[in-house]
């Protein structure tokens, strides 16, 4: 299966391989430190989303996860939908570049997944290519078997 919108944008360009992990991005962060949080990031290819996080809070979220070293390694990034969290433009866009871009790895944006209108539901633990050219998100195995 290959997830591909036109409307998607390219914050960081380049391609990744790995498994799809994530959810909503507030969660994962109150999750760290927690016997029910995952591992970490590193070789995956990981799917975030939120809705109702003002400006301020997803970066005090993101950098959580940054400083905690749960991005460490992290191969790709699939942002789906910032509902009711601000200015997409203005401010929301702008802290996703600032914190995410410095990891140097492929950031595709609005993927059409998360709150939205329409919302696509993201298959997690599949491994999938991630290509910022096409942009476009393939599975490599079926979601469901």
């Amino acid at each position: 299966m290959t997830l591909g919108l036109e409307a998607a944008g390219v914050l960081v360009p380049g391609r990744a391989r790995g498994i799809t992990l994530g959810g909503c991005v507030s969660l994962l962060a109150a999750g760290l430190g927690t016997p029910y949080a995952r591992p970490g990031a590193r070789g995956g290819l990981l799917l975030v989303e939120d809705i109702g996080e003002e400006a301020y809070r997803l970066d005090r979220i993101l950098t959580q996860l940054l400083r905690s070293g749960w991005l460490d390694g992290v191969a790709g990034i699939a942002l789906g939908s910032w509902e009711e969290c601000g200015p997409y433009e203005e401010e929301v866009r702008k802290l996703l570049h600032d914190r995410l871009g410095s990891l140097g790895v492929p950031v595709v944006e609005e993927l059409g997944f998360g709150h939205c209108a329409s919302a696509l539901t993201m298959p997690l633990g599949v491994p999938a290519v991630l290509d910022t050219d096409t942009r476009t998100l393939t599975l490599d195995v079926p979601a469901l078997r």
